[in-house]
């Protein structure tokens, strides 16, 4: 069961940060401008800093539900949505990533403690860490097809290209 462990932690790990899959979570925000964050794109529905504030407010909804809390849901798909269209200054721009690669430095950590099979509900802490990943992978490619239209791709480190 220990080398299963292993190999289960490793996934989610890989999972969590793209690692495998795509552009690192970390790298995929790097040296984006705050006002092209905030930019709008014809046809797009939510602009990048949109698209992380949603990302972070549901990994801390998940970070709460893994440290046994039970946060609220919101009642309407807009409450998943918090915050304007556009950071105020780059500031803003700053915290924001910010908060969102702590997330996911605390999602990593939390995916090594306790039993990752147990279950609340119908929700295993592995089908929770599952869900978060797969949901910030998902936006994640958003952020990078926004970059893309914007032409503010790819960032410092390099891009997935092929």
């Amino acid at each position: 069961m220990n080398g299963d462990r292993g190999v289960v932690d490793k996934t989610i790990e890989e999972a969590l940060t793209g690692k495998g899959s795509h552009v690192a979570a970390k790298n995929a925000l790097e040296g984006l401008q705050w006002k092209m964050a905030g930019a709008h794109h014809d046809g797009a529905p939510h602009t990048i800093f949109q698209l992380l504030n949603h990302m972070t407010f549901w990994q801390e909804w998940v970070l709460k539900w893994l440290d046994g809390e039970d946060p609220a849901v919101p009642k309407h798909a807009p409450g998943g949505w918090p915050g304007s269209a556009s950071p105020v200054n780059a500031g803003e721009w700053r915290r924001t990533v910010t908060r969102f690669q702590k997330g996911v430095g605390e999602l990593s950590r939390k995916a090594h403690e306790g039993d990752i099979f147990s279950k609340r509900g119908k929700w295993s802490r592995l089908g929770m860490l599952h869900t978060i990943a797969s949901h910030n992978s998902y936006h994640l490619g958003q952020v990078v097809l926004m970059r893309q239209m914007l032409g503010a791709w790819p960032p410092p480190s390099g891009g997935i290209t092929w």
